[in-house]
């Protein structure tokens, strides 16, 4: 490599510390890791500890943290309504950033940003890192080649799990949209990303439809406490705390350190002790029928893009496994790539059928980094990383440009504006 580039983290959570921060110290040779800022004094201390960083170099304060520039590159990694904000304080330092998704929930705020990047020609990389996996560069070079003829129809089906949705969008940091972004952006936005970057074009109009149909006060049993630890079905529920992070952990075999475990309980190592004190005293341990969550657990869209090409996304709480399965229809033949997480009958095959001729299969190794999979999301923590080091050397553009991000944006955007509208939404409309 040319040269080791310095970087400062904002936002010192599961993303920002455990993969972006994780993940560079292992690339030694690209990153080195010289300055953090959290809010939360126990997070920003896990993190220190972890990435190795100097406590005259760990900040509470955003504003003292922004006071001047601390690195080559800034990671932001805080929650959706305050990445604009310190993005353009990044631009204005002269940082190239990494910044994480969703951008934001507010349309002017996106514009606002793009404004900002072209007076200061600052450099920016969106977190869209599925964009990077090997499963997505594998899909669009097929499409590319025409091997399947005209592209007529891409559909989606976003696998959220019941445990995930439980745990980040019931309880946790996304389950309020006020607070963060709605679903359809907090859990979607790579695949409004992946829809985009295959249809290559913009998207003209949008009709959504969806609810929160399980995850409230009505759906509570008879009897049930509003927290779990007080509660009779303690056990029985799919959704305790204590099934869901207890016992979920002693079936892994007891790990020192898991996800999402590690953000119940962000003390390394992990005990079922620590875990379970955890939950309840904390967020994790609340009922998933009484919690302040509003963001919806169904949802389908109707793409129409300016090509031509259409485009169907469910996404569903109500799945066994989580992971993403997409079929691409053409006039000559169709592309089927089913990536469900921990499903070993489904092992991440992709299908390449040409009309008339002898179906072809990818498997997981053909469609690999190789050891740099680990990284996460199918190997595109790893892709990420690399075009951002090439990107700060200047040797390639941004793969996920705010260009691209903000049109993926507003296409999740106008589809929650029909949803809760009931009408076909224009996704151009300022």
């Amino acid at each position: 490599m040319d040269r080791v580039f310095t970087v400062a983290i904002i936002g010192c959570g599961s993303r920002g510390c455990g993969a972006y921060g994780g993940n560079m110290m292992r690339l030694k040779d690209m990153y080195k890791i010289v300055a953090l800022c959290d809010k939360n004094p126990q997070m920003l201390e896990i993190a220190k500890k972890k990435l190795q960083v100097s406590a005259e170099n760990a900040f509470l304060s955003e504003d003292k943290f922004f006071e001047k520039k601390r690195a080559d590159i800034l990671v932001i990694a805080t929650q959706d309504r305050q990445h604009v904000r310190m993005c353009i304080k990044a631009f204005d330092l002269g940082y190239t950033v990494l910044l994480e998704k969703p951008i934001t929930p507010v349309k002017q705020e996106l514009y606002d940003l793009l404004d900002a990047q072209k007076k200061t020609n600052g450099k920016a990389l969106v977190c869209h890192v599925l964009r990077y996996a090997p499963t997505a560069l594998k899909v669009k070079q097929l499409l590319d080649s025409g091997v399947i003829g005209k592209l007529i129809m891409m559909e989606s089906l976003e696998q959220v799990a019941y445990w995930h949705q439980a745990h980040a969008f019931v309880r946790g940091n996304w389950r309020n949209e006020e607070e963060t972004s709605p679903m359809i952006l907090a859990k979607c936005c790579h695949d409004m990303d992946l829809i985009q970057y295959y249809a290559g074009t913009r998207c003209s109009s949008v009709y959504s439809s969806g609810d929160l149909r399980y995850f409230n006060k009505k759906n509570q049993p008879a009897g049930a406490a509003d927290r779990c630890a007080e509660c009779r079905y303690i056990d029985d529920c799919t959704y305790s705390a204590e099934n869901l992070y207890i016992r979920k952990w002693k079936e892994a075999g007891c790990p020192e350190d898991l996800w999402p475990q590690d953000v119940v309980q962000p003390n390394i190592p992990l005990t079922e002790e620590s875990l379970r004190q955890a939950y309840k005293n904390g967020p994790y341990g609340r009922c998933v029928f009484a919690c302040d969550n509003d963001v919806v657990d169904n949802q389908s869209l109707i793409m129409n893009f300016e090509n031509g090409i259409r485009a169907v996304h469910t996404m569903t709480a109500f799945t066994n496994f989580g992971g993403r399965k997409e079929t691409f229809h053409g006039t000559l033949g169709e592309i089927e790539y089913n990536g469900s997480l921990g499903d070993t009958r489904a092992g991440g095959v992709m299908r390449l059928s040409v009309f008339g001729k002898e179906t072809k299969y990818f498997t997981d190794e053909e469609l690999s980094y190789k050891i740099k999979d680990d990284f996460g999301h199918g190997g595109g923590d790893y892709g990420i990383l690399l075009n951002l080091y090439n990107l700060a050397c200047g040797k390639e553009e941004a793969t996920t440009s705010l260009e691209e991000s903000v049109e993926s944006h507003l296409m999740a955007l106008a589809a929650e504006e029909s949803r809760k509208t009931g009408k076909v939404c224009k996704v151009h409309s300022r």
